[in-house]
């Protein structure tokens, strides 16, 4: 009988009116439960709907003039060559580090000869446009946000509608460009000092012979390689941009709104790279 009564309560409104204050039936402690879980859910729709929206909007205006060129450029300097000596600095560094690394697994078979392919395999494929990306979005993302989301909560945003200039042409198109264009740049860049530091470290500390070591770099060396880290390169660019973009766009709520979109956008943004960063490399390399 208290199965029937149980199951009239959940399918029927008017039972379930009747029934909703009796603390005997299960049903009243998973309401809370399932309010907070659908906020939740619905919050996240929303989100993702806007997110999809804001990316819409910015390619069509990626495409369509008009084009400010002294902003592309001004991005291009701020995202590319400004952010070259963390880039230069992480990948010289994590080469060294892999070099070593395999090299005290790879002695106790006797296949130290594989340390080159390793690290030019470590650097190209994972940790020039991961750890490229991870920088970047520390360092162009939040820095996007804060600078939109500055502008957005002291209505310099507005101002720009009432000078019919279009914020999306004017903020965002430019540095999402630059961001798709730039990161592969210097992921490329990365990929040499990477490999370099691996050199380096090969040559003077591991007492490899330099011609050699720079013969087994060459012969594993494949397209594929290059391809797959510039490919992610260039989605890693795009994400940091647009998130860093997004959410300084809708921050509201002062400097608070601000902080929040700023560290909203550095999270994400990484969140994100690390995702992708399985989702490409499935696609390059399932088989």
């Amino acid at each position: 009988m208290k199965q029937i009564d149980f199951l009239v309560a959940i399918f029927s409104e008017t039972a379930y009116s009747s029934f909703k204050n009796r603390k005997d039936l299960p049903v009243n402690t998973l309401i809370p439960f399932v309010n907070k879980l659908g906020q939740v859910v619905l919050r996240f729709l929303r989100s993702t709907g806007e997110l999809g929206l804001f990316a819409f909007d910015t390619l069509y205006h990626c495409v369509t003039p008009p084009f400010y060129g002294k902003a592309f450029i001004k991005q291009f300097i701020e995202i590319g060559f400004y952010s070259l000596p963390v880039v230069a600095l992480t990948t010289l560094f994590a080469g060294m580090v892999i070099a070593l690394q395999t090299y005290s697994g790879f002695a106790s078979m006797s296949a130290e000869g594989a340390v080159a392919m390793v690290v030019l395999v470590a650097v190209t494929r994972e940790l020039a446009p991961v750890m490229a990306g991870l920088m970047v979005a520390g360092r162009i993302g939040a820095a996007m946000a804060a600078e939109i989301g500055t502008m957005r909560v002291t209505e310099q945003i507005d101002a720009l509608y009432t000078l019919s200039t279009n914020p999306y042409k004017y903020l965002i198109v430019p540095r999402v460009t630059a961001g798709v264009v730039m990161l592969p740049v210097l992921v490329l860049i990365g990929d040499v000092i990477g490999i370099c530091g691996g050199y380096m470290i090969g040559v003077s500390k591991l007492d490899f012979n330099a011609a050699t070591y720079l013969i087994n770099t060459w012969e594993y060396l494949k397209p594929v390689d290059i391809i797959s880290g510039l490919t992610k390169a260039a989605v890693f660019g795009f994400i940091i941009t647009l998130l860093g973009c997004y959410n300084g766009f809708h921050s509201q709520g002062g400097a608070q709104g601000v902080g929040r979109a700023t560290t909203n956008a550095v999270v994400s943004s990484s969140i994100l790279i690390l995702i992708f960063n399985y989702i490409i490399t499935e696609l390059f390399f399932s088989i």
